[in-house]
């Protein structure tokens, strides 16, 4: 652990030295303040303004401001203290932006899990976070008990003693979100807090990565650190005052975030939240509230140009720009607004062009790192070359927004995910290309092996441990096969076990889900070989195993459309 300047020091985080750190303020890459500054500021600046609409919801800066501030002194009443840490199983609703600010202005520190996960995520997180804490929403899934989940979760980890339950009946010994919520008047809780007050080198939140160990690795990120890189995109996308921006994802994630919640935050604009994607409900909603910035990280921008004629069915002309991970050209010819491609990962690169760039740059690239100090190179993964422009090489970075450290985790695991002077290593290739002096950077491909369902990344090895332990496995691999809409699925190459039949994909994904996989993790195909293919060096190819599957995925998408014609 390094010198810092953190109000709360958290065991096995690591911070920047003070010196850095202020290298970092003085050049506005870091905020001086923390998030609930930043509440509190739009709230003193834009009061009567709306901040926040969520499922017929209104909250203007003022009332959210205000819930927040008694909702935090509440979660010290009930027992936490600032560095706690407290899983998060909650979806895209207002309770969820309303809990995690009130988590950041106690100094309670959120890790940010998906509804979805199931025993052995919870589990695993719950464990290398340390979390004290517990929040769910009750109806999120009505043929799943959350809030009977969150309790058994709770008995296998000592640690976690506080169940917080929203939009549900709150069990004996937890606590009902919605009385938490009136439990005290505004100054009371504005003065209670005001003695934990965090500041902007300490943590905020705790973001997960999709790697390809295996294993979950925790990402610290910081007030001010998290509120600069939300201002360099803001700067970058050229926010405006009157901003209505639209998002249908997981909120608690790092790129909603920093791409909408933050930045609205810190522009004092309007967000619209929505707590499932419908194609439908989407659009309407643009439609409805006069949206004016919107995008994709998942499956929006795919069913969007599956939309024939959308601009005949609604009234789009209020979107200034639209966002995604590419396709960018398709995207703005379909839907007639300013595109661009984004590129971003949770430990600390956002990547895009500005919405007046040439279209060149917009649709061929995705653009360039946000922040003013981030430093990319473009390096030979094995031994660190740093290549020409227009060579593929391993995306790499480093600057005020990189991790330096996962939390907690062992050496090796920080030592592999780092090149020897300490840029963080993707494992993403790319292709630099330098147009009118300037770098851009295009995403290709990448070299972990994990896969990205609906921009949800999972580790291959995780799901590949748990197979083999079906009786009729005697080994499996776990590839990536292409999605139109997901972007990517999973697909087991399966080697059964003498004389046994390989399991389907119902009876394998039952089998999964009854280990506590969480259900997105599964297989959707399977494929019996009796042998996998290897390289000219003997090992297991799975890259030859991609092509294989997506081949017969083109082969039988052909035969489908003759068959139809």
């Amino acid at each position: 652990m390094s010198e810092n300047r953190a109000h709360v020091n958290i065991e096995g985080v690591h911070y920047r030295p003070a010196s850095e750190a202020e290298t970092y303020f003085a050049a506005g890459a870091w905020l001086r303040m923390s998030v609930g500054d930043a509440v509190r500021e739009a709230a003193h600046i834009q009061p009567g303004k709306t901040y926040l609409i969520a499922g017929g919801q209104k909250y203007t800066f003022a009332e959210f401001d205000r819930r927040t501030e008694i909702l935090g002194a509440a979660l010290l009443d009930a027992g936490f203290k600032p560095g706690d840490r407290a899983i998060f199983q909650m979806g895209s609703i207002a309770e969820t932006l309303i809990a995690l600010c009130a988590c950041y202005k106690a100094g309670v520190v959120p890790v940010c899990t998906l509804p979805q996960y199931r025993e052995i995520e919870i589990g695993q997180l719950a464990e290398m976070s340390g979390a004290t804490g517990y929040f769910v929403q009750a109806d999120f899934n009505a043929s799943f008990n959350l809030t009977g989940f969150a309790q058994k979760m709770m008995q296998h980890a000592p640690s976690m003693k506080h169940l917080v339950v929203a939009r549900g009946a709150a069990p004996t010994g937890s606590h009902s979100f919605e009385t938490m919520v009136a439990s005290r008047d505004f100054e009371t809780a504005r003065a209670q807090l005001a003695s934990v007050k965090p500041g902007p080198e300490d943590v905020l939140t705790f973001q997960l990565s999709g790697g390809s160990t295996g294993v979950p690795k925790i990402i610290p990120r910081f007030h001010g650190e998290y509120l600069g890189q939300a201002r360099a995109w803001a700067k970058q996308h050229q926010y405006s005052p009157d901003e209505i921006a639209i998002w249908p994802l997981p909120v608690i994630h790092n790129a909603a975030m920093l791409l909408i919640v933050l930045p609205a935050l810190l522009m004092r604009t309007t967000i619209v939240l929505q707590d499932r994607f419908d194609l439908q409900m989407f659009l309407g909603a643009i439609e409805k509230y006069r949206v004016t910035y919107a995008g994709s990280i998942g499956p929006v921008a795919p069913r969007l140009l599956d939309f024939k004629d959308v601009r005949k069915h609604f009234d789009l002309s209020s979107l200034r720009m639209f966002v995604g991970m590419d396709r960018s050209d398709a995207i703005e010819a379909h839907i007639g607004v300013t595109t661009m491609n984004l590129y971003g990962i949770t430990e600390g690169l956002l990547m895009t062009t500005s919405p007046d760039e040439p279209t060149l740059q917009r649709f061929t690239t995705n653009g360039w790192p946000s922040g003013p100090l981030d430093q990319v190179r473009v390096l030979d993964p094995e031994s660190e070359t740093q290549l020409p422009s227009g060579q593929e090489g391993e995306l790499c970075f480093f600057g005020p927004h990189s991790v330096r450290a996962y939390y907690n985790a062992p050496g090796a695991i920080n030592k592999i995910s780092f090149t020897s002077d300490g840029y963080f290593r993707t494992g993403d290739i790319v292709r630099e290309t330098i147009i009118d002096g300037k770098s851009y950077y295009t995403f290709l491909g990448r070299l972990k092996d994990n896969i990205s369902r609906g921009n949800e990344k999972f580790a291959a090895e995780e799901v590949e441990r748990l197979i083999v332990e079906h009786p009729a496995v005697l080994d499996a691999k776990v590839v990536a096969m292409p999605d139109r809409y997901l972007g990517e699925r999973a697909c087991a190459f399966i080697i059964p076990r003498p004389g046994a039949q390989t399991p389907d994909v119902p009876a394998l994904g039952q089998f999964l889900a009854a280990q506590g996989l969480a259900k997105f993790k599964l297989p959707e195909r399977i494929e019996t070989v009796g042998e996998f293919p290897v390289t000219r060096v003997g090992k297991v190819d799975k890259m030859a195993m991609r092509k294989i599957v997506a081949d017969k995925l083109t082969r039988e998408a052909l035969l489908s459309e003759n068959r139809a014609s």
